[in-house]
């Protein structure tokens, strides 16, 4: 049986990497200019966000691999009724994506960083890309249930149903 909403731990691990993420977007000058500097053979002067950067990415990456263990043992809430299956598979997709997108980014980015695989510092970018476009039709499919359908499925991700 599917759970009626999602747990406590399941909504505050949403709000935790949204909030995460957004100053990975917001302050990455500084690790863009550090990997020019390494990809030129330079040093880069140190720059806070560098750090703050890649702590941030494996914090993301730990509280996402948390969120998919509790949802693999606890499960999904169904989707609101009403909703049409060409809808329920985009909004399956999209957080498929969204999950997959999460373990990816820190993943290429610590190997770039890391290990030297430049080639993934690139790969990075794309899917940092890929993000904000999935992340925007997340948003943007909460919304229209919110004030289109008017189902109430935005309620999910503020008041715990354990």
């Amino acid at each position: 049986m599917k759970p009626q909403g999602y747990s406590r731990s399941q909504i505050l691990l949403h709000w935790f990497v949204v909030l995460l993420l957004l100053p990975q977007y917001l302050f990455e000058d500084g690790i863009k200019g550090a990997w020019r500097a390494f990809r030129q053979g330079q040093e880069a002067a140190f720059d806070i966000t560098v750090p703050l950067h890649v702590f941030g990415g494996l914090a993301v990456l730990l509280l996402v691999v948390w969120r998919v263990v509790l949802r693999l043992r606890r499960g999904a809430p169904e989707a609101p009724a009403g909703g049409s299956a060409m809808m329920e598979r985009a909004a399956g997709l999209t957080h498929l994506g969204l999950y997959a997108l999460l373990v990816a980014l820190p993943v290429t980015g610590g190997l770039a960083w890391f290990a030297g695989y430049t080639e993934l510092g690139e790969v990075h970018e794309v899917l940092k890309t890929l993000l904000l476009i999935l992340a925007g039709l997340h948003v943007l499919g909460a919304l229209y249930h919110q004030f289109v359908l008017r189902d109430g499925l935005m309620l999910r991700m503020k008041r715990p149903m354990d």
